[in-house]
């Protein structure tokens, strides 16, 4: 078994290799980068290498595949446990205890270890934190990444503060996908939630978002009973001459955000809400993998999900892993068993052992998290220190 998985990764990348004549950093548009790939594609299939790969090399890393059959194809790295803001469902109001730099994955490692990834199988990356932005060196972690050979979406997840700012360098560099998290329309009510100011800001940085073409922006609003579940039909109506996609995220328990169950609003109760108001509201189709569940008012350019990780978990298609900004590999976002990769990159282990440790982890994944109110009891890290 391990030596067919070998001889399938080695053929797998045989064909990326000799795909990489088309290699994103030798052409300088979308159209070039297809010439080029065209090129190679039938260089290999005259070269007869191409179909052996079709026929023989396994359609997933089976180190990436769990027990339940979940292929891993998206990854979410944490850049930094640093924030600017402090909102209240992500970090405790006293702060969280940072770990220290030296400990925190370098530039490096944060590409080896996606680099590997990659080459594993997984097509998407989105960085995260704390907040990915304050990092120095964002803009040349999106670019590394970008060349990195069958990775399809560089993706990032932002409080939007300093978005305006470095958006159109993100862009150039390849970012193709952004979430940005807002919870409230109202600027008052903005400070209370995130304890800062900062609501223009972002404000400034969704619609530089879509006038750099981005579509859709996604807009992260955690819904809180008591705090914001008043404005959600006001966020649906933010979507009516915008293209965005505001997605309703159950308020979810993580160690330190005080999660009690009254808090929470069900993705029904505010369907059922938005229904009342818009009741020619449509369903959209999606993904089998996607955490969202998406409607669509007709006639508005954008459109609206919900993430159910409590009332409607999505446990059964996961196809997401985590390294948080210390270098652990998190399988499960709810779950607390972590394997430090740091500390495995920096003993000098090899590829090889480092994908046989990842296998290992990803085999070790349940079935599905333990439930709400299990999952407040357990001890798990703040959100700030996860990586969204």
């Amino acid at each position: 078994m391990a030596a067919a998985a070998a001889a399938a990764a080695g053929w797998r990348w045989l064909l990326r290799g000799a795909r990489g004549a088309a290699s994103r950093r030798a052409c300088s548009s979308s159209g070039a980068r297809a010439r080029a790939a065209s090129a190679a594609a039938q260089e290999l299939q005259s070269s007869g290498r191409e179909r052996f790969v079709l026929e023989h090399a396994a359609p997933f890393s089976a180190f990436l595949m769990d027990s339940f059959g979940r292929q891993h194809n998206y990854l979410r790295i944490s850049l930094t446990e640093k924030c600017n803001l402090r909102c209240q469902y992500c970090m405790p109001e006293e702060g969280v205890q940072l770990t220290p730099k030296s400990e925190l994955l370098t530039t490096q490692e944060i590409i080896t270890l996606a680099r590997l990834f990659v080459k594993e199988g997984v097509d998407k990356i989105r960085l995260t934190g704390g907040e990915p932005l304050i990092r120095p060196d964002v803009v040349d972690i999106v670019g590394e990444l970008y060349k990195l050979e069958g990775l399809k979406t560089i993706a990032v997840t932002t409080n939007g503060i300093n978005l305006t700012r470095l958006l159109p360098r993100l862009k150039e560099a390849g970012l193709n996908a952004i979430n940005i998290s807002l919870d409230t329309l109202v600027p008052a009510k903005f400070e209370f939630i995130v304890r800062r100011k900062g609501f223009h800001k972002v404000m400034e940085g969704i619609h530089k978002a879509t006038e750099l073409g981005y579509h859709p922006v996604k807009v992260n609003c955690v819904v809180m009973r008591g705090f914001n579940e008043d404005e959600v039909l006001d966020f649906v109506d933010f979507t009516k001459d915008l293209p965005l996609d505001v997605r309703f995220i159950e308020y979810m328990p993580f160690d330190g955000n005080k999660w009690n169950f009254k808090k929470m609003v069900s993705y029904k109760e505010m369907l059922d809400t938005i229904k009342q108001r818009w009741p020619e509201l449509e369903k959209l189709p999606c993904e089998t993998s996607s955490t969202a569940k998406s409607y669509k008012v007709p006639h508005f350019q954008g459109q609206i999900s919900f993430i159910t990780s409590m009332s409607e978990h999505f446990c059964g298609s996961c196809n997401r892993l985590r390294i948080t900004a210390d270098g652990n590999l998190k399988v499960c976002l709810f779950g607390n068993s972590e394997v430090s990769l740091r500390d495995h990159l920096r003993s000098g282990a090899s590829e090889e052992e480092l994908i046989q440790i990842i296998g290992a982890a990803v085999g070790r994944k349940k079935k599905q998290h333990a439930g709400m109110f299990n999952i407040s009891r357990m001890k798990n890290r703040p959100m700030v220190l996860i990586g969204g």
